[in-house]
Formats: structure tokens, C-alpha cells, sequence
């Protein structure tokens, strides 16, 4: 491993159902979270023919914002709040479960009928401990909305936080760094220290070069602290750089379920239970125009 790489991590296949398999790059044994990134999925590219689709049906969160980015294909989500829509590529959809929300994500009737290609990242936050217990919300930001610039050879847009000069417009309770990046020619740029406590980079698809290593498309490259780092990307490498300032301890994950204090999961795990056997509660409501279907606690 090189001095600027603390840790290299190798995505994991995992399917979650429904006709939905990714590649899952955190939590990983010796690297739980990077910033308030805890959870870090890549799905796809997968082509699905006219007629297909994938469903993840109705399930709870707590504890954590999910975020959702797509390259290529749309995925329609319905929550809890009343929320119905259609995320396309370029766009962030900002899901904030804090005390608790439902949700489901299935492909679009247009897209089901005509058939897509679907790619994409899955990313969950955690929110500071000051903010679990908060209200649910939902935002949804068009890719207009998002700063886009050229820089050092390589596109950017900033999801989240702020980068090289620029700042999203996504608010966040926690020092937070997400930007999404393609090379269409060579590029070479610095990341510096000052970028974000902890910073990592996550290659979607092409090669990186740091300090005369190659690294291939799915791994994700976590950052030594403190240090400014020098980084090519060969034509073509698209991914993300993601972090943010260290959390306020660690976090426990059991299924889509996010706290620092187990005594939140385990009442969460009950409350759903409630929830989806008595057609919903005030903690976990039903999805308005998705009632039929939830997923059971595991």
C-alpha cells in the first residue's frame, strides 16, 4: 500500500432481492465508515429486457439519510410522506429517516414497459446524534441544481458538501464531502487535505493512479489523513470522492436500520414488526399508492 492510501477496499457481491444485486463496498470489517458514509452500494450496469424490472418493496429506516445517484436508468421512490418520483441520472435524492420512514424503490411503468440500463450508487449517512430522533424529510435536487465545472481535466459535480470552490445546495447536519467526477481525457488533480478529515475514492468504472499505483474500477482507495494527493485518472474513469469530518463514535447496523445506541434498533425492530402486521403506525406509516407489499424483519 502506498503512503497516501490508508486502506484499499474490494466491493463484495450481495443480491438484495427482487431482482436487485450490488456490489458492496461499506461497511467493511476494518473500515465501518468513512466521514458519515456508512453504507456504500454500486449497482449495476444491468440491462433489463421490455416486460423487466426490479421492486424493493416497502421497508423502515432510522438513524441515517439515504442518498441515491444514478448514471444511467430511473427509479421511482415512494415514501411514507406522501413523497412520488422519479430520480433520472445527474439528479440526488435525499431521503432523511431520523425517527423513522418507509420506503420502496421499483422501476418506472415507461421503463418496465420499454426496458433500461441501470446504474448507479446507494449511499447511507449517518446522521450525528443530535439529529437521529428528528423528523422524517424528503428532498429531491434536479441535476440543474447541483454545481458542475471542469477542473484539472476531469467534470465535476458536487452532491454534497463543498469542493474545490463550489457548494451543494443539500444540507446535511454534519461536515460532509460527496462529489461525482468522469475523466474524458487524461486528468490530473490534487485532493487536498483540507478537502475533508476523511476522504476516500470510489472508481465506478476506469483506472487511477496515485504515486505510480494503478487501481481498477470497484475499489474504493481511503485517503491518509492530513496530506495533499496527487491522482490521474485515465480517459474515461468516472467515480466519486466521498467523506466528510470523523463521526461522533461508531454506529450499529442491523438490516436498514442505523444508531448509535442498540436500544434504538432493537425498538425499532419491534415497532416495525407492529407496523407491518397491523397495516401500519404513526412511527411507520403505510406508502401511499405502495400498501400491498413490505418487507418482513429478517
Amino acid at each position: 500500500m502506498n503512503g497516501h492510501i490508508s486502506r484499499k477496499i474490494e466491493p463484495r457481491a450481495r443480491d438484495l432481492g427482487g431482482g436487485f444485486s450490488v456490489r458492496r463496498v461499506l461497511p467493511f470489517h476494518a473500515q465501518r465508515m468513512v466521514g458519515p458514509f456508512v453504507f456504500f452500494d454500486h449497482f449495476g450496469p444491468v440491462d433489463y429486457a421490455p416486460g423487466e424490472g426490479f421492486d424493493v418493496r416497502p421497508h423502515p429506516h432510522i438513524g441515517l439519510s439515504t442518498v441515491t445517484y444514478l448514471f444511467e436508468g430511473a427509479i421511482e421512490h415512494r415514501d411514507s410522506l406522501g413523497t412520488d418520483i422519479v430520480i433520472r441520472p445527474g439528479a440526488v435524492n435525499w431521503m432523511t429517516a431520523g425517527h423513522g420512514i418507509v420506503h420502496s424503490e421499483r422501476t418506472p411503468a415507461p421503463e418496465r414497459e420499454a426496458g433500461q440500463k441501470m446504474h448507479g450508487l446507494q449511499t447511507w449517512v449517518a446522521l450525528p446524534k443530535t439529529h437521529e430522533g428528528i423528523p422524517p424529510a424528503f428532498d429531491h435536487h434536479p441535476a440543474d441544481t447541483l454545481p458542475e465545472f471542469d477542473h484539472r481535466g476531469a467534470r465535476m459535480r458536487v452532491l454534497a458538501g463543498e469542493a474545490f470552490g463550489q457548494a451543494s445546495p443539500v444540507s446535511f447536519p454534519w461536515p460532509i464531502l460527496y462529489v461525482a467526477f468522469e475523466a474524458d481525457e487524461d486528468a490530473s488533480l490534487i485532493l487536498p487535505a483540507t478537502l475533508a478529515e476523511e476522504r476516500a475514492i470510489y472508481l465506478v468504472s476506469g483506472k487511477a493512479e496515485i504515486e505510480g499505483e494503478t487501481y481498477d474500477e470497484g475499489q474504493m482507495l481511503v485517503l491518509t489523513s492530513g496530506a495533499d494527493v496527487a491522482v490521474r485518472f485515465e480517459p474515461g474513469t468516472k467515480g466519486v470522492f466521498c467523506g466528510g469530518a470523523a463521526m461522533d463514535g461508531p454506529r450499529k447496523i442491523e438490516w436498514n436500520f442505523v444508531a448509535s445506541d442498540q436500544s434504538l434498533i432493537d425498538q425499532a425492530k419491534k415497532d416495525w414488526e407492529h407496523s407491518a402486521g397491523s397495516g401500519g403506525s404513526d412511527r411507520f406509516p403505510t406508502v401511499p399508492g405502495d400498501t400491498k407489499e413490505w418487507i418482513p424483519l429478517p
